[in-house]
């Protein structure tokens, strides 16, 4: 058996306690809180921010590779729309405007969305099809657009999207966002090396960009809005999961590149191979599907226990109940609460998640070098969840100080065309 498939097997062992202890994970109980962090809102929600760090069972060691990349990339995002959230003007559909923010202020996005779009357009503006050879996936321009960060000239008709050759431009906040989120995303980068040292730091990025120059040129920069189906292939032109047949992009291709943009290069590239092979996506298979059991588990826990929102839970319930892999009911022994529990092709399809994940993992042993996976494994692990979590604290005047806290970290992005937040609000 691989180190890789005992992981899994301990992971499959653990998968029962695994709910318990997440649910576990939301007992505001930790009275030394307050002292865990300068930015929550409030005695209360900073009590459970830490019990939640402090029993969330979300151990580093035996995690599948995707999950460690994933919940590095997350945090990191977190912090940086908290940031730029705290610093630039914005409306927000639940809680109304920033403090000062005009009446036109835009819609708040998160990092996706000013990756695969806003960063890339000049002052003078570029055409739809050169934004989209630029960013090497899709955005979601309309929304941009409607958020007030752009332009387009021509306009297009109503319920149309823009034509290729149609000239993007930004607004002045379009403009503000787009410098701020590059200011933003480099500071971040410098607390990462403060909070974790500048060796790990260093040593992450150099396993990383390891990885990242063997994989195929076409990958985009940033993860892309999940499509139908909550799948994350960036485009039909970039290329596939065979790191092998497609042109790496080389140590040159990737020198540079912001921590951000590694964690997601070899992220995608990691969903794009489990994707060629298994009829789920990498992001309801480790988020939903995994947190799901034959004996039930309630719908309402599911967010908590995934680490995303609601809205991402009900998109992926769907997709697994229309499949047979998952049934949502209300449960007569349980009052009024629906419950959700997998059939026994959801049991299989569980079970074919985490042999796939392993499977993957042995497979870039032997494409990427041994040394160099097991490297990369070593310094995520050297990021501790409950640091990240921390990471991820927000300001008072944040909209995530008036939700409650995350007791875990998505073990895959949900990048969603509300906005692009990591974890689907």
């Amino acid at each position: 058996m691989s180190a890789v498939r005992a992981r899994v097997a301990l992971m499959r062992d653990g998968q029962a306690s695994q709910t318990a202890r997440s649910v576990a994970a939301r007992d505001p109980t930790d009275p030394a809180a307050s002292a865990r962090s300068q930015r929550g809102r409030g005695a209360g929600l900073l009590t459970a921010r830490a019990a939640a760090r402090r029993t969330a069972g979300d151990g580093d060691v035996g995690l599948p590779l995707h999950a460690l990349l994933s919940r590095a990339l997350v945090a990191f995002t977190i912090e940086a729309d908290n940031e730029v959230g705290h610093r630039v003007p914005h409306r927000t559909t639940d809680y109304g405007r920033s403090a000062g923010a005009p009446p036109d202020a835009p819609w708040l996005v998160s990092l996706a969305m000013w990756a695969c779009s806003l960063r890339l357009i000049p002052d003078e503006g570029i055409t739809v099809a050169e934004l989209s050879r630029a960013a090497r996936t899709g955005a979601n321009l309309p929304g941009l657009r409607r958020w007030r960060y752009l332009t387009f000239d021509p306009e297009p008709t109503r319920s149309k999207q823009p034509a290729k050759d149609a000239v993007i431009r930004l607004t002045t906040h379009g403009r503000m966002a787009r410098d701020e989120w590059g200011r933003v995303t480099s500071e971040v980068e410098g607390r990462w090396r403060d909070r974790f040292g500048a060796e790990t730091v260093r040593a992450l990025r150099g396993a990383l960009e390891a990885v990242a120059a063997r994989l195929p040129a076409g990958l985009p920069d940033s993860l892309p809005i999940l499509k139908y189906g909550l799948l994350s292939s960036p485009s039909e032109e970039v290329p596939g999961g065979d790191a092998e047949a497609a042109p790496g992009a080389g140590a040159e291709g990737v020198a540079g590149l912001p921590l951000w943009a590694l964690l997601s290069r070899v992220l995608l590239a990691f969903a794009i191979e489990y994707e060629s092979e298994s009829p789920l996506s990498l992001a309801i298979s480790a988020n939903v599907l995994r947190v799901l059991t034959a004996a039930g588990v309630r719908v309402r826990d599911v967010p908590d226990l995934a680490g995303i929102s609601k809205e991402a839970v009900a998109m992926a319930m769907g997709i697994l109940t229309k499949s047979g892999l998952a049934t949502e009911e209300r449960d007569p022994a349980r009052g009024r609460w629906r419950v959700a529990r997998l059939t026994a092709r959801g049991e299989r399809a569980l079970t074919a998640y985490h042999v796939l994940v392993a499977d993957i993992e042995d497979a870039w042993a032997e494409r990427f070098g041994a040394d160099g996976i097991s490297a990369l494994r070593a310094v995520l692990e050297r990021l501790p969840a409950e640091d990240l979590l921390e990471a991820a604290d927000p300001y008072p005047d944040g909209w995530r100080a008036r939700v409650p806290p995350s007791a875990v970290l998505p073990r895959y992005p949900m990048v969603l065309h509300r906005g692009g937040w990591p974890d689907g609000r």
